[in-house]
């Protein structure tokens, strides 16, 4: 009984030290997943901005092409920077070795960052880096402090700054209104979104009938466990 108890322990102290470690406010993305022209502006924001450096290895060009209504010749001829076929992974050339020393890690592959950040919180992210001097590439990041990753996207939101209550300021000298820097963030986000899984709506779909049949299975079972044991009750 010990033993048991113990292993119990073991097992749940990570979790609950998990739980109780800090956790940073984020704002609704706001995704939507069948909006098929906001899946199509975020996969070209990540090919524009984003594949030079994090790949998205466990995704397919054809697949991507399929599921967002464009024709395989289409995409080969203008969604197609990497790879020679539409069956190829998305992927880049950068090598991980001297990315480790330009950035002090590897830039992660994105196939599954939402699932594991959260999409709002990868919206979140995007939205909030700030002028940092002593960093590396000269900007940080409220959400992730101390990251390695240059604001890419700088020249369309503009830079930001913290006033004096540790605040963002609101951002300056972009190409982007705000408006536009948050719905083409959160365009690239849900496109980010649906590669971490991209029969989601499929499967939410199924669950709603799975569940249907399970109810209508529960109230026939019902009726027959009552049929079959009338006589001994």
């Amino acid at each position: 009984m010990k033993k048991i108890l113990l292993v119990l322990l073991v097992t749940l102290v990570p979790a609950l030290a998990f739980a109780a470690g800090p956790k940073v406010p984020v704002d609704p993305a706001g995704n939507d997943l069948a909006d098929k022209e906001s899946l199509k502006r975020g996969f070209r924001a990540y090919i524009n901005y984003c594949l030079a450096c994090h790949q998205l290895q466990y995704q397919r060009y054809n697949r991507t092409f399929a599921d967002l209504g464009i024709s395989d010749k289409e995409g080969k001829a203008n969604w197609m920077p990497t790879g020679e076929k539409v069956g190829d992974h998305i992927t880049n050339t950068m090598p991980a070795k001297e990315a480790a020393a330009w950035f002090g890690a590897a830039p992660p592959d994105l196939t599954l960052e939402t699932r594991f950040r959260s999409p709002d919180w990868v919206y979140t992210y995007l939205r909030s880096f700030y002028v940092d001097e002593a960093r590396p590439f000269g900007v940080n990041n409220t959400v992730f402090k101390d990251v390695g990753m240059p604001h890419v996207l700088q020249n369309l939101q503009g830079t930001r700054t913290l006033d004096e209550n540790g605040n963002l300021t609101p951002a300056v000298g972009g190409s982007m209104t705000e408006a536009e820097y948050d719905a083409f963030v959160r365009d690239l986000t849900n496109f980010l979104e649906y590669v971490s899984e991209p029969n989601k709506l499929e499967r939410k779909s199924l669950g709603y009938w799975v569940i249907g049949f399970l109810l209508v299975f529960f109230v026939l079972s019902y009726f027959l466990k009552k049929e079959y044991w009338k006589d001994v009750h």
